[in-house]
């Protein structure tokens, strides 16, 4: 038995972002239809260190399995080490044979950017033109690769608590593919959110980094940062005056503070959630409704989102020979 290894780099080249893009929809089309079996993810905590989550998934249409692992252990900053480190295993859905192994934190920030990327196609105004980044790390990047992939984003404004890092992610990014040259970091959260029409949160922040109240008519939101029912990294505001989508109504229901905290303060009831965006796909709710809606997509990461990543990635990388195939 052979097994084919794929590298950061090999993940990177076999994953284009609009592929992903539309094998995110395709994934949560099947997640909210009854099409995909995903278990909760199992959490292993390290007490002082960190935490190693295991998440599988299955995908009936496309007849893929896959099993992603990824740590996140803060101490290794002064280690000089990743924070993060991921790999996913691909299992043969007629036989459980193992076929390839992928290196999981490059495929997870193109999957979750994809993501954001989707729910942007399917929400967002048609004629969208100027995005707020907030973060400046690896998610956010992706985040703004796959806005510019479904939108003509001809302005993009950056905001991290550390000005430098912003300043040299709007370096980087601008001009970079899709996205336009204009790409500037500023001072402030209002001045990122004033009259932007897509706004990206994609940070470990645990409070509100924008004010919801400064949303203009018709703004969607994309927040991917927060992943424990403590962080709130959009606020109250936000989430009373838009249209909610979630990726998972029982995956944001156990880790989504943004939901969460104002669900304990009886601020908002579950049915404030309309819906998951795999059900707006599947043509079975509705979506944005009017040019002034507000909408809002919270994504906490669903094993499905691997598993389509994975098996277009491993599809990619058969066919330009990619990677290094094993004896296992």
């Amino acid at each position: 038995m052979k097994i084919r290894i794929l590298s950061a780099a090999d993940v990177v080249q076999a994953l284009p972002m609009a592929d992903a893009i539309e094998g995110m929809k395709e994934a949560y089309a099947q997640l909210s239809t009854g099409k995909a079996i995903v278990p909760l993810r199992s959490r292993i905590d390290v007490p002082a260190e960190g935490a190693t989550l295991v998440m599988p998934g299955y995908l009936q249409q496309g007849d893929s399995i896959a099993v992603k692992t990824v740590s996140v252990f803060p101490n290794n900053g002064s280690r000089g080490i990743p924070i993060i480190h991921a790999m996913v295993t691909v299992l043969d859905a007629k036989t459980g044979m193992p076929t390839a192994l992928l290196e999981g934190a490059a495929l997870t920030a193109i999957r979750t950017g994809a993501a954001s990327g989707a729910a942007t196609d399917v929400l967002a105004p048609k004629d969208a033109q100027t995005a707020a980044i907030f973060g400046s790390g690896v998610q956010a990047r992706t985040q703004l690769e796959a806005v510019c992939t479904v939108r003509r984003i001809k302005e993009v404004r950056v905001y991290s608590i550390d000005r430098n890092q912003a300043e040299q992610f709007a370096q980087e990014m601008a001009g970079r593919g899709p996205i336009p040259t204009a790409v500037n970091a500023v001072e402030d959260p209002d001045t990122a959110v004033h009259g932007a029409d897509i706004v990206c949160t994609a940070t470990t922040s645990s409070t509100p980094v924008f004010n919801g109240s400064l949303l203009q008519p018709g703004t969607h939101v994309n927040g991917v940062g927060s992943f424990l029912p403590t962080m709130q990294e959009v606020d109250l505001m936000t989430i009373q005056r838009a249209l909610v989508v979630v990726d998972s109504r029982p995956a944001v229901w156990e880790e989504a503070g943004d939901l969460i905290v104002p669900l304990q303060n009886g601020e908002i009831t579950k049915d404030h959630v309309h819906a998951e965006l795999g059900e707006i796909i599947a043509g079975k709710r509705t979506g944005r409704q009017d040019s002034e809606q507000i909408t809002f997509f919270k994504s906490v990461g669903v094993a499905v989102q691997d598993v389509a990543a994975a098996g277009i990635a491993l599809k990619n990388a058969q066919a330009q020979d990619l990677g290094t195939l094993m004896n296992f």
